[in-house]
Formats: structure tokens, sequence, C-alpha cells
């Protein structure tokens, strides 16, 4: 065939056809499928699913490094997060196609309320579901030993708020056993790895009295993986009771809200279990110094009874009543009550408070 065109001229029909037919710019909604940053721009793949979850639409975006360095902090202030896999976000692209890269998007604008109101509404469901399901509560229920000195903690082996946690607790004057479980503490791998340390400390149950989740250590904007649906299902229903202190400063996630205990930094985690001994030192002490008391009180009671028990034995002993001229007498060794009772040749004593008188009848 004659009519036949080199592959580089459709594309660049193409691209003048696109260039003619297309605004601008677009505002564009959609979900992130990968990100990544390298030589300071950002690479991502931007998807749309339908309701059933099958792929619809796929398209390559480029946020070039004088933009990304400027949407990326924005985000992250305004949201309290990264952007990260499966977001939903709201961008304003740009459209092009190239005859080497083909159809692509370059992102020149971001809107953070968009990604803000999807989370909200999806950490609305997970708390509904788990409300639905009956578990939100569970772990609330777990029993806290009186004492409590076996403590499994699961964090990042090298953050700060790991180290904050170990130095608040052996500062306390008491002795704690710990062991660490380590695991991812943000990004998209950070539920799946928390649950795999939860499961290992599940196999052995009976060795620990509490778990912790904690993380810290600098500036914290990626705090979504604690709303996970998964993570905080599987903390709502642990058999242990779970303390959090993962660094929020403003919302709580719903990982604190089904924790048996939530506090805001690891410190404040250690300070607790601290304050919990200190609590229960003082009760033993309260406890001790109550019963000392008590069975003083009591020696002091009876003694008084004691006292009492001789004054009345004095007051009615036979010699008391000697000395008030009373007398004792004993017919044939026997108290004698009535005078018919003696018989002739009985013989009669009558004891006085000094002496006796004996009879012959």
């Amino acid at each position: 065939m004659d009519n036949h065109l080199p592959l580089s001229q459709l594309c660049a029909m193409v691209g003048e056809a696109m260039a003619l037919e297309l605004d601008d710019s677009y505002w564009v909604c959609a979900e992130i499928a990968s990100i990544s940053e390298r030589g300071g721009h950002a690479y991502l793949d931007l998807i749309e699913k339908s309701e059933k979850g099958i792929l619809a639409a796929k398209m390559r975006a480029t946020c070039w490094s004088n933009v990304w360095g400027m949407l990326r902090p924005y985000f992250e202030q305004e949201t309290g997060s990264c952007l990260q896999v499966g977001m939903q976000v709201l961008v304003e692209v740009t459209v092009d196609f190239h005859a080497v890269y083909g159809l692509s998007a370059t992102i020149i604008n971001i809107d953070p309320s968009y990604t803000i109101g999807d989370l909200a509404k999806q950490r609305q469901q997970t708390i509904t579901r788990l409300q639905s399901e009956g578990v939100i509560d569970l772990n609330k229920q777990c029993v806290v030993p009186t004492i409590v000195r076996r403590i499994a903690v699961i964090s990042s082996e090298k953050a700060a708020g790991y180290e904050d946690f170990q130095n608040q607790l052996s500062q306390g004057g008491f002795a704690f056993s710990t062991t660490l479980f380590p695991a991812t503490m943000q990004g998209e791998r950070a539920a799946a790895s928390i649950i795999s340390a939860l499961d290992t400390i599940a196999q052995e149950e009976e060795e620990w009295d509490a778990v912790v989740i904690i993380r810290g250590g600098g500036a914290t904007t990626d705090l979504s993986c604690f709303d996970d649906y998964d993570l905080c299902n599987h903390c709502a229903q642990f058999p242990l009771p779970i303390v959090t202190g993962i660094g929020h400063t403003k919302d709580i996630s719903i990982l604190d809200m089904v924790a048996f205990m939530a506090l805001k930094t690891p410190t404040a985690v250690a300070q607790w279990f601290v304050e919990g001994r200190v609590n229960e030192l003082q009760r033993l002490t309260d406890w001790r110094r109550r019963l000392r008391q008590t069975a003083e009180r009591q020696i002091l009671i009876r003694r008084h009874r004691i006292e009492l028990l001789a004054q009345t034995i004095q007051l009615y002993s036979p010699q008391r009543i000697f000395q008030k001229g009373y007398s004792l007498t004993l017919c044939n060794g026997k108290v004698l009550r009535h005078a018919q009772d003696v018989k002739p040749g009985d013989e009669v004593v009558v004891k006085l408070e000094q002496g006796e008188l004996h009879y012959v009848n």
C-alpha cells in the first residue's frame, strides 16, 4: 500500500490533535497505584476502578522536582499524611503524548481537601464496621495484672521513640522485662508488619502481661496505617491488653480507639507503667499501715478487756468478801447453805478473813 505513514508521523498527528482539542489542564480524581521518587521528581501510576474493583483506567503521571518540592510538603501539612499507594487524590494535570513514551500526565497542582474527605470517609466506614461487628471495645475488657512486669514491645528497632520508652522505664526504679518485636511503623507495609508481630506474641501469650505499640522520634507524616481495618480488628480482638503511644499530636487513630489504653508518646506509655507500679506500692504500703494500726487497736481492746476481767475477779474474790466481814461455812467440807442440813456428828468449819472456827455438832 502506498498510503502508509511512518509511526513517528502518526504519533505527531495524535499529539497535534490532542493539543488542539484538549484544554491546558484538567482536575482529575484518581487512585495512586504506585509512587516513587528519583532525582527529586515523583513518578506515579494513576488508576480508576469500577464499583466491582475492576481496573477501568490507568495513566502514568509525573510531577517534576520544581513542582513536587512545593506540593509534597503542602499536602503533608494539610493532610498529616504523605502521598501513598491506595490513596484517592484530586490533581490538576496537563496531558501529553510522546512518540516514545506514549500518553502521560504531568501533575501541576493538588487539592488536599479531596483526600482529607476520602480519608475521613474511609475512617468512618472502618469505625462503623468495627462497631457493627461488636469488637471495637473488646480489648478494653482485658484484665491487666496488678503488677505489670513483662512487656512485649512492637516498634521499629532504631526508632528514637523506642529508646525513649526504654530509658523512661529504666529510670522508674522498678524491674521490668521487655522484649522488642520489630515492625515497620509507617507506610503501606506497616499494618501487615505490626499484625505479624502481634501473631508472634500471641504464640507465647502466657509470657506477657501487656503489649505496647509505639513510634516516635521526629515529625510524623504517615499515620494512616493506624486506621487500617485489618490492623485495628486484629488489635481489638487481641487477648492481651494493648497500650499505644504512636505520636499523634491532633486526632487519635482508630488503633488508639480500640486499644486498652491510648497515650500520646512512647515516654508517656513508660510513665503509665511506672505510675502503675508506684500506685501498687503505695497501696501495699497503705495496706500494711492499716493492718498494723488494726492489730495495735485490737491489742489495746483485748488488754482493756483483760484489765476489766481482772478487776471483776478481784471484786468478787473470796478474800474481798472476807474483808467486808462475810464468812464461809463448810459442813463436812461442803458449802453450807441451810442450818437444817447440819446433822448430829457433822463437822462445821467457819472460814473468816483471818483464821477458821471448827465445830462438831
